[in-house]
């Protein structure tokens, strides 16, 4: 059950109408902002794990905000539009963090699945770089960011912390 909800919210927000001007593909990558990590909320609602993952999730998105808050104004966070708070990519963190969580506590007995998350997070980072909105360095960052915050557990109404990848080859 927790899988089908988890697709329906990635294909909902896949599916959301973009604005008539935008990028398909950068319209993709906000699609996978939401779309993965309304996905993962979907499952850890299903598997009883809903404190744990808003926990994560809510500090993942504090870090994000705080590093581009603390990085402001220097070069590492300029972007190549030339605006500030580029870093790290807030969009790739977030579906980082999705993909992470969905690999390895909603998908872990599918690794295709896993792998198809973990895609789709790619992409979305380099829907950012080529929308000229960050800087691979940036994106990578938000990547880290997200999938250390996605694949772990805190162990929040569980037995125990964990760190899970959900990718078995």
């Amino acid at each position: 059950m927790s899988r089908a909800w988890a697709w329906a919210a990635i294909c909902g927000c896949s599916l959301a109408a973009p604005p008539a001007a935008a990028d398909p593909f950068e319209t993709f990558g906000t699609a996978m902002k939401y779309g993965l990590p309304l996905g993962a909320a979907a499952c850890a609602a299903d598997q009883g794990r809903l404190e744990d993952f808003a926990v994560r999730g809510v500090l993942q998105a504090a870090l994000v905000w705080g590093m581009k808050e603390l990085f402001d104004g220097r070069p590492v966070a300029r972007r190549p539009s030339g605006g500030g708070k580029g870093f790290p990519s807030g969009h790739t963190a977030a579906a980082f963090f999705g993909a992470a969580d969905l690999a390895g506590k909603c998908f872990d007995d599918q690794p295709e699945a896993g792998a198809m998350a973990y895609g789709a997070a790619g992409l979305t980072g380099w829907s950012r770089v080529l929308a000229g909105e960050h800087t691979p360095q940036q994106v990578w960052t938000g990547a880290l960011v997200g999938f250390t915050f996605g694949a772990a557990s805190f162990g929040i109404g569980s037995k125990g912390a964990s760190f899970s990848l959900g990718m078995r080859f």
